[in-house]
């Protein structure tokens, strides 16, 4: 079996209470936010997205992005859907282990000498898509902070030269679901343009990985009360 292998715990505990502390505060501010209707779930935005990530099983690269604004859905929490792509190796260790556990299942199978195997270097790519639910509210100097969870659907890909066309890249070939914690910030540059830094945290039944991401979103329909520049 697949042994688990985490993250720093350091990394995790600092994202789980830096949500925490804002979830705690955010209903002390942001009244205009925190009071909006559902009649601002709507068609309102896109951004681009670039990140780098750190995973517990391959190694660390960059993402590529594109959220979508879809507004409110209640008082204080936006919908965004996305769609994330990345692409890496898996570690070292991780194809040793891979070449090891393909070793004994032949053994088992075939009732034979256990094969010595060299795998190569294997490559994994994901493409994510994400639903993911905003608490939003305001804070000085026309910032927006927003924290929340969302859920995901990644389509996993394992290539090699050594795999290519075997069971094991069959295997490596899935479906997996995913959810995430995230935390963030952005200011409206204009009230038709916005900058955007988050951090997320996403957890899959056979990897995890921290996030960073930024994104510069279009408005393509009205702020919400609250949302857009003072000035």
């Amino acid at each position: 079996m697949k042994r688990s292998r985490t993250l720093p715990v350091h990394m995790v505990s600092a994202l789980v209470l830096a949500s925490a502390t804002t979830f705690v505060a955010a209903p002390a501010s942001g009244q205009d936010v925190a009071d909006i209707d559902y009649a601002y779930l709507s068609l309102r935005g896109i951004a681009p997205e670039f990140g780098y990530f750190w995973s517990d099983r391959v190694e660390p690269t960059q993402t590529y992005g594109l959220r979508v604004d879809m507004g409110y859905a209640g008082p204080g929490l936006r919908v965004t859907p996305s769609l994330t792509y990345w692409r890496s190796r898996l570690e070292r260790a991780e194809v040793d282990e891979l070449a090891d556990q393909v070793s004994d299942l032949v053994a088992a199978r075939t009732g034979g000498p256990r094969p010595n195997l060299d795998l190569g270097t294997i490559d994994y790519q994901d493409i994510a898509i994400g639903l993911d639910a905003h608490v939003v509210w305001e804070v000085p100097f026309d910032l927006l902070t927003f924290g929340g969870l969302g859920v995901s659907a990644h389509i996993i890909d394992g290539d090699g030269i050594a795999i290519q066309g075997t069971f094991v890249e069959d295997l490596l070939d899935t479906v997996l679901p995913g959810v995430n914690l995230h935390l963030g910030a952005e200011y409206p540059v204009t009230n038709g343009m916005r900058l955007y830094a988050v951090g997320r945290y996403e957890v899959m039944p056979n990897l995890q990985y921290a996030q960073l991401r930024a994104g510069w979103q279009l408005m393509f329909g009205p702020n919400a009360p609250g949302e857009g520049r003072n000035d």
